[in-house]
């Protein structure tokens, strides 16, 4: 089946914040919370989130805050709910959500639920399932999800399920496994998965898996890395993971390293990327590869940090 190469996703992982010039880096710089996001998930899932200097991320996620109290993707840019996610979750990871005005950052998620229920992104009022889902991770995270109305939230998700199963970006989108997983996860954080078809969505989300072994996420679509978490995660959360052959896919993920440089591609052979390396260790994860730090499906964190949101001493 092959090993996981950690030392060499390690060394990757931190040689990309270094290189400050380099075309991804360059290509990335609007959204640099996400890749940190991305990042050090990847390091503290393979036991290696001690490799950085925690303060130092602290101190620059704190300058990507705005006055609304939500996070820009990098210093100087506007915020927006998806880079708010990123920093309150890399926040956990360090266990320093105390450095933050949680009510600020609660009142600027709050303020973009719309009157059906749905979340705008931020000002501007795109709409997206992916919107209430980081809505509700994160207001969940920091324990203030009472301050919207989670029954809206949860009517207007269920009001974007299809026919097959899924759920699509609004009322009448295409299923797409990525907004499954968003509506999905949402449910399971509010306690409402009953609103879903559970035998009908795994059957469409195991039809997922091609005959590499990877997943895809759409019919007729190429297989692609990060739908190990999409679909996996998906999977698991409504009990239908031993649909799909596990051993395929693991042999999928640890195909897509480059184990000379480190990182994981989309697909063999492809260049490597923080996004991909992420997702593909998340999904070993998933698959309980031996070694790996366990991973919450829903709220995208290692176990052991949720755990400690929502069951240490100080809560």
């Amino acid at each position: 089946m092959g090993e996981l190469a950690v030392e060499k996703h390690v060394e990757y992982i931190l040689a990309v914040e270094k290189r400050k010039d380099s075309f991804e880096s360059v290509v990335m710089d609007h959204l640099r919370l996400n890749g940190a996001y991305w990042g050090l998930t990847t390091l503290d899932l393979l036991g290696k989130l001690d490799t950085v200097n925690a303060d130092e991320v602290i101190s620059w996620i704190m300058k990507c805050q705005h006055e609304s109290g939500g996070f820009a993707g990098n210093i100087g840019h506007d915020p927006h709910i998806l880079y708010t996610v990123s920093a309150v979750q890399v926040l956990a990871l360090f266990n320093k959500l105390d450095v933050l005005d949680i009510d600020k950052v609660a009142t600027y998620i709050t303020g973009l639920q719309n009157e059906d229920g749905s979340f705008s992104g931020d000002m501007w009022g795109e709409v997206d399932t992916r919107f209430s889902y980081i809505a509700i991770c994160c207001l969940s995270i920091l324990r203030r999800l009472d301050k919207i109305n989670v029954e809206k939230a949860v009517n207007y998700i269920v009001s974007c399920k299809n026919l097959d199963g899924g759920f699509g970006c609004t009322p009448g989108g295409e299923s797409h496994a990525g907004q499954i997983f968003c509506c999905v996860g949402a449910l399971a954080i509010t306690g409402s998965l009953h609103h879903v078809d559970k035998d009908l969505l795994g059957w469409w989300l195991c039809e997922r898996q091609v005959k590499s072994g990877g997943l895809n996420g759409r019919p007729e679509k190429l297989p692609d890395v990060c739908y190990s978490w999409w679909v996996l995660s998906s999977l698991i959360m409504i009990d239908r993971v031993h649909w799909i052959d596990k051993g395929k896919l693991f042999k999928f993920i640890l195909d897509c390293q480059d184990v000379e440089n480190g990182g994981i591609s989309d697909r063999p052979d492809d260049a490597v990327d923080v996004f991909h390396t992420y997702f593909g260790v998340a999904g070993l994860s998933l698959l309980e590869y031996p070694g790996l730090k366990a991973i919450d499906p829903a709220y995208a964190l290692p176990v052991d940090v949720v755990n400690r949101i929502f069951f240490s001493a100080d809560n």
